[in-house]
């Protein structure tokens, strides 16, 4: 597990996206994760919506089922897989202007809310389906996120994890240059590795059902998001001014590191699927995804 040199917690996550809200929004979109590649020729907007498509599909949603969105950003994933398959979503989210902007974009079915997964107080197995895209590395308790995602899912329910991983033999340079500081100017307390992500999701009493690695379809987004950073630097003056006096602006220098991670082999991306036993410790569903060669 990387560690970042300095100590983050659940409030340094909600001030780092409470302050930065406007640059997130504008460079990074209101899906605020990466995009996923499948032809080559999808737009960004598009891309960004593939990867919500897989994880629906990864969880075999149905219509009607209730479902929970962990780490939700702006509820934009919550309202595209309510609007796409009919389920019914609560979200939980750390920063109030994330929270904000969802109450100003609401929709049927999609509940959106202030508050810490770890201590999340939904009733136990309430949900059918849940998803983390992109935020279990802000967890300060990894073994907590998973153990507590157990306990809300009805038996039988599927869980699905869009990660940040480190690479499983990045060391050396890379730890020091790349991924550190990725956790540090991120606000993430910790990165694992996809071997140490199975073995917390199995001590919480998952089974693994799939894994994918996904990083070369999904890497593209930061080179993006460096132009789109650039230009914005140039022509808004909220944002120059955000870049040069926030007390998150360190996070500017992440994107650089990103690109070159993902080129290094550094840090990966990875989806796990999930599902917790059914009715008597049955499996959840025979049908199983297999797992897939990086791409």
């Amino acid at each position: 597990m990387i560690v970042p040199n300095m100590s983050q917690n659940a409030v340094a996550v909600a001030d780092h996206y409470d302050e930065l809200d406007p640059i997130y929004r504008r460079v990074w979109g209101e899906h605020v994760h990466h995009g996923l590649w499948v032809t080559g020729r999808e737009t960004p907007a598009e891309a960004v919506e593939a990867l919500v498509d897989m994880v629906g599909d990864r969880l075999r949603l149905t219509p009607g089922e209730p479902c929970v969105d962990i780490g939700c950003g702006y509820g934009s994933t919550a309202r595209q897989l309510a609007a796409t398959r009919r389920v019914r979503v609560t979200g939980l989210t750390l920063s109030a202007e994330q929270a904000h902007y969802a109450a100003a974009h609401p929709q049927p079915d999609v509940d959106i809310h202030l508050g810490d997964w770890l201590v999340n107080g939904l009733t136990d197995g309430s949900a059918h389906a849940a998803w983390a895209i992109e935020s279990s590395e802000h967890m300060v308790d990894k073994p907590r996120f998973f153990a507590e995602a157990h306990r809300v899912l009805s038996p039988g329910g599927r869980f699905v994890v869009c990660a940040w991983l480190a690479g499983t033999d990045a060391g050396g340079w890379k730890v020091r240059h790349l991924l550190e500081p990725i956790c540090r100017e991120g606000r993430l307390p910790s990165m694992g590795t996809r071997e140490e992500y199975e073995a917390m999701a199995m001590a919480a009493g998952f089974e693994i059902d799939g894994y994918e690695d996904v990083s070369r379809r999904v890497a593209r987004t930061w080179s993006i998001c460096a132009r789109r950073l650039v230009k914005a630097l140039l022509t808004d003056r909220e944002t120059r001014r955000l870049a040069l006096g926030a007390r998150n602006r360190v996070f500017v220098l992440s994107i650089p590191r990103l690109i070159l991670a993902y080129r290094t082999g550094a840090m990966r991306y990875g989806i796990f699927t999930l599902s917790k036993a059914g009715e008597n410790g049955a499996p959840a569903d025979p049908g199983k995804f297999t797992q897939q060669e990086p791409s």
